[in-house]
């Protein structure tokens, strides 16, 4: 009898929120356990709508109370077009959070910005930071993309408005399959940036990234119906 060689098949993992300190917490997403350990919570704040009224929709009913944990307040944009009123609100939120004794580190914001408009978007960013507190973070979320193909120029246009980025591995409640392709020129992206990995999905960490000095670790997006 003859016998095939195999070649060795990597298993991706699933998630498991509990081996690890920064998450996600989004609108409709139920508290779990795990945020107890947290040292770092993102937390959805609002939504940016396009029309004919851009208007700051707000996500969170309550001002939130997190205690042991660094806070980034996140607001998921739809538009960049921005009135003078939405920055407004946005350093509301942040003055009140910080007075319910919440350590806002600073604000993200989640917008899928398309690789080619990438220069775009950092010219507006740097717009949006000088609406910010000088002790405000400026964080965004990102596309791996941006990292395998992004315009050289962008990408330190990029790094020179941005304090953090986190570089989103999922789509809906999903890992994007073949996700170590895009890892490939991630040293290109010279911003501090961690991975998006999403709750109990697959994640397989790719070669050398935990030898790159701009790699800070992981953010889990929690999602309901995980334990």
């Amino acid at each position: 009898m003859t016998w095939l060689a195999l070649p060795n098949l990597v298993i991706a993992a699933p998630v498991n929120a509990n081996n690890y300190d920064s998450f996600w917490l989004w609108s409709g997403v139920k508290t779990q356990k795990v945020l107890q350990k947290a040292k770092t919570v993102y937390l959805l704040n609002g939504q940016i709508e396009a029309g004919r009224n851009v208007v700051l929709t707000a996500q969170r009913p309550a001002t939130p109370h997190v205690k042991n944990a660094k806070v980034w307040i996140v607001y998921r944009v739809a538009t960049l077009t921005w009135t003078p009123k939405i920055y407004d609100q946005i350093n509301a939120h942040i003055k009140k959070w910080r007075a319910a004794g919440n350590d806002v580190v600073g604000i993200q914001i989640d917008f899928d910005a398309k690789t080619a408009r990438l220069g775009e978007y950092a010219r507006f960013l740097k717009g949006l930071r000088t609406h910010l507190p000088a002790n405000c973070k400026l964080g965004v979320t990102g596309l791996m993309d941006w990292g395998a193909n992004a315009n050289a120029e962008d990408l330190i246009m990029l790094s020179g408005v941005v304090d953090e980025l986190i570089i989103q591995t999922y789509q809906g409640r999903h890992t994007i399959p073949n996700y170590q392709n895009y890892f490939t020129n991630i040293n290109r992206i010279k911003i501090p940036f961690h991975i998006g990995i999403i709750q109990n999905g697959e994640w397989e960490e790719p070669i050398g990234l935990s030898q790159n000095p701009n790699f800070k670790g992981y953010v889990v997006f929690l999602q309901n119906g995980v334990n």
